[in-house]
């Protein structure tokens, strides 16, 4: 029986290592807030998406830990410990993002003594809380792990933390192609564009299916989950390996594009720059792709007795 059982809050969301570390998500994203707004500042692309991963970080660990206290999570038709993990796992990869670009474009050695010392002192302090942030979201996700086994949360098992980062990634592919991006050119690679949207809305399908408790319902078709994730994982590999191979020769094959970047091509302005982003990510999710149907496949023999 809890201690806190007889009383209205749950005093144990805050105290137990967990609660513990999104207590340091909300100090620190509130840091990085008050710095940011106060002397640090931000602009451009770049600078926006980081204020925005900091908010949206923010907000979200306040939602969960206020929900937990006060027990409000049991009425949600979710699966909680599934949904906090994955909020978890992509809150470390927003961070991580945050964390390398805003020093990259907005902290220079420079800067002092000739100009502001303390705008980019400030900007240091926001890359050093951005950083510890990022491992305390990372804390999280790897103590929901050690749960998981007795939780049976899905999305704290390895497969369901590779889906994470797929999305991420895909989310960046797409946000890729819709920069400066003329793959319409060639019908080989608007079926690698098509890959992609298929392979990111199979795997937000599964991840959604897990988060709002459904899973179960594929048994429907006389199939567990499990076998679902396997099947479905194969075919997004076979898909993603046929992507990674037409992308490169289209875009950078002389008979199709250009093999090196051009001259006259202004940085961060470059549809060449953007293709060969495209194409590393591309390689990089085939390789998420492929160690969630290695780890899925192996996971398999220990699923099975649970279906009894």
């Amino acid at each position: 029986m809890s201690v806190s059982s007889g009383y209205h809050l749950d005093v144990s969301a805050v105290f137990s290592p967990r609660g513990a570390a999104r207590v340091c998500q909300l100090t620190l994203g509130c840091t990085i807030v008050s710095l940011v707004i106060h002397g640090a500042g931000y602009s451009a692309t770049y600078g926006t998406f980081c204020m925005a991963v900091w908010t949206s970080c923010f907000a979200l660990s306040a939602v969960v830990l206020v929900l937990e206290v006060t027990r409000l999570q049991t009425s949600l038709p979710v699966s909680w410990e599934n949904l906090t993990v994955t909020l978890a796992s992509l809150a470390t990869l927003l961070l991580l993002t945050a964390s390398v670009a805003y020093p990259a474009f907005f902290v220079r050695a420079n800067d002092c003594p000739y100009n502001n010392c303390e705008v980019r002192n400030f900007r240091i302090a926001v890359s050093v809380c951005s950083w510890v942030a990022c491992i305390a979201y990372g804390t999280e996700v790897f103590l929901s792990r050690a749960k998981a086994g007795r939780s049976g949360s899905y999305m704290a098992t390895t497969p369901g933390i590779l889906k994470v980062a797929q999305i991420f990634v895909g989310c960046v592919i797409f946000a890729l192609l819709t920069d400066r991006t003329d793959f319409k050119w060639h019908a080989a690679t608007l079926y690698c564009a098509a890959v992609f949207g298929v392979c990111l809305s199979g795997t937000v399908l599964l991840v959604a299916l897990v988060v709002s408790g459904r899973s179960a319902a594929m048994r429907i078709l006389r199939m567990p989950f499990e076998r679902l994730a396997v099947i479905y994982t194969f075919a997004a590999v076979l898909l993603y390996v046929s992507a990674a191979v037409l992308w490169p020769v289209f875009c950078f094959d002389r008979k199709y594009g250009a093999p090196l970047r051009p001259q006259g091509c202004p940085r961060g302005k470059c549809s060449w720059d953007v293709k060969l982003a495209v194409a590393v990510m591309s390689f990089v999710n085939l390789t998420l792709y492929i160690a969630d149907l290695v780890c899925s496949h192996r996971s398999r023999p220990a699923a099975q007795p649970s279906r009894v």
